[in-house]
């Protein structure tokens, strides 16, 4: 897959529009729906979306992901994809009209041989651009277009707004359906203030992305991946203060990988959420803490 951040006219592709955060089971069936038009005609497939979320243009306000850029390229590109463009939503994007973003950035530059978008997909100034438009216009710029259908679990649309809201409430199994994979979140082992050692339960310490959403603090049954490691580690983490061992801490990701004792300092670690054992909590000693972790594993 070729990643490119500015517009390079190539013709003759299938495009597939959207955000994407978190490349969810809904995004999946946009994206295949491209990649399979392409593949059928012996042509090349691609996503347009942007760096940022519209939505930040215009409120001014940094919303957290699902996943990193850099995981939504790798999940984009396991499905086929040939080509992700990843452009700036600027003021010049803002402005433009429905009918003028569909004419002047997409045909102009990649004369697609079909578009395809999620079923409430919305886009130009004022939100002119929708699925009728790209249905209407499908003759006069000769491309067919893919209107998806929305993914369903248990009676509900699958959309990212959903994914954010389950993970904002510890419903990991929830969300990991919808999404099609864990939640999961990497980061470089670092030096903690040793206190899981001290207490029987070593622990690999991670900073959480700033970027991507934040599960509530508690402890999670996980699945780890090390850097240089293709093997999948059962493991216990808990996020959060550390109340019951430390004053003013901030917050931090610490896992304790089962049977496990090598030195993985400075590597880099996948950390899958399973799902959520229990909140956060503060103990009164040492001893009560311990005695809780044993149970928590035990439901891992």
């Amino acid at each position: 897959m070729e990643i490119f951040e500015n517009i390079v006219k190539i013709d003759n592709l299938a495009l597939a529009l959207g955000f994407f955060d978190g490349a969810h089971k809904g995004h999946q069936a946009v994206i295949l729906s491209a990649v399979n038009y392409a593949n059928e005609n012996n042509k090349k497939s691609a996503v347009i979306t942007f760096n940022q979320n519209p939505l930040e243009f215009f409120s001014k306000q940094k919303f957290q992901r699902i996943i990193t850029k850099e995981d939504r390229r790798a999940k984009i590109q396991a499905l086929g994809i040939d080509y992700i463009f990843e452009l700036d939503f600027n003021e010049k994007f803002s402005k433009l009209s429905g009918i003028e973003y569909l004419r002047d950035i997409l045909v102009k530059n990649f004369k697609p041989i079909s578009i395809s978008t999620g079923f409430n997909h919305n886009f130009g100034a004022n939100k002119s651009g929708d699925a009728k438009l790209l249905e209407d216009m499908q003759t006069e710029f000769n491309y067919k277009y893919f209107n998806t259908p929305a993914e369903k679990l248990d009676g509900e649309i699958i959309s990212s707004t959903l994914i954010r809201e389950y993970l904002l409430n510890g419903n990991v199994p929830k969300a990991n359906s919808m999404l099609g994979y864990n939640y999961s979140i990497s980061g470089t082992v670092i030096t903690g203030q040793q206190l899981g050692q001290k207490i029987g339960f070593p622990t690999a310490n991670v900073e959480y992305p700033k970027e991507l959403i934040e599960l509530p603090y508690g402890v999670y049954s996980t699945i780890i991946t090390i850097e240089g490691d293709s093997k999948e580690y059962p493991s216990i983490t808990n996020f959060g203060k550390k109340p019951t061992v430390c004053k003013n801490c901030v917050p931090t990701i610490e896992v304790n990988i089962f049977n496990f004792d090598k030195n993985i300092y400075n590597k880099k670690i996948k950390i899958s959420f399973v799902k959520k054992i229990r909140d956060e909590q503060k103990f009164n000693s040492i001893e009560e803490l311990k005695t809780k972790i044993k149970e928590d594993i035990t439901k891992c």
